[in-house]
């Protein structure tokens, strides 16, 4: 890029090390990628497609937050009385279906039970009470996604140990037979044979070798462990960020239901400036 005289430059370091709350895909090889490259699911491949799944609801969640948070916070900074929007909003709920109503043509007030449920469920009369709730999702939602993403990153590392432990464990018994072969044309033809699992048991040896250097035990069953716990524990994460968007759809619907009202404010007086001209 940097030759091509553009200013962009790409990062190679991790999401981690960049400080970017992104949950990072797996490494696919080369086996992996042929496959998918002919249309066939992998398991890696799978796992990557859940990855773009869960990184795009990340996004979308962090994006309505945002919006609805800089939303409330002007809108609390407004002062309140009887023309706030809080108050015609609980005005024009008490006066929907009244025949002569200036809130009659408002179409999401028509369809907004869940939009009261949820200001009377969170006991909000204010737009400074809706900033704080606004304020409180947008807080929660970071510290989910820190829980998830912190989950997903070390859910990496240690589904990385289980499948070298798997190489390691599958191909020890072909490296021993090796081993104890005597040297020649036999032990030559078993090597060409068996090249792919004989490098697969070396791999995984380096590997694990490297960890034990680093002060890390090999614990396969509690690899294992910790692993279903965090993947039980993501899911359930997961879940709770998916229940936001119930409230989430609820403060939009407001924001719309609050633009349209502030229309049917200043739609008498433009009309009757149109008439003046």
């Amino acid at each position: 890029m940097e030759a091509a005289g553009r200013p962009e430059r790409i990062d190679h370091r991790s999401y981690e090390r960049q400080g970017i709350d992104k949950i990072p895909s797996i490494h696919l090889g080369v086996a992996a990628s042929q496959m998918e490259r002919k249309g066939i699911a992998t398991e890696k491949g799978n796992i990557n497609r859940q990855i773009a799944a869960d990184n795009k609801l990340l996004k979308e969640i962090k994006a309505r937050i945002t919006r609805l948070y800089k939303w409330t916070k002007e809108q609390a900074g407004k002062p309140e009385g009887k023309d706030s929007i809080m108050a015609q909003l609980y005005e024009a709920q008490l006066s929907e279906g009244k025949p002569g109503s200036r809130y009659g043509k408002i179409k999401d007030l028509k369809e907004s039970a869940a939009l009261f449920n949820f200001l009377n469920g969170n006991h909000i009369t204010s737009m400074e009470q809706l900033y704080e709730k606004v304020a409180a999702m947008n807080k929660d939602y970071y510290s989910l996604r820190g829980k998830i993403v912190t989950a997903e990153r070390r859910i990496k590392v240690l589904d990385e140990h289980l499948s070298m432990w798997e190489k390691y464990e599958r191909n020890k018994g072909t490296r021993r037979q090796f081993d104890k072969m005597k040297p020649g044309k036999k032990k030559e033809q078993f090597e060409q044979k068996h090249g792919a699992e004989l490098a697969l048991y070396e791999a995984a040896v380096r590997y694990l070798e490297k960890l034990k250097a680093n002060g890390e035990e090999i614990t396969p069953k509690k690899w294992q462990a910790d692993a279903d716990r965090l993947k039980a524990e993501k899911s359930v994460q997961y879940q709770k960020m998916k229940a936001m968007r119930e409230d989430i759809k609820a403060v939009e619907n407001l924001k719309k239901t609050a633009e349209q009202l502030a229309r049917t404010e200043t739609e008498p007086a433009r009309k009757k400036e149109e008439q003046e001209l």
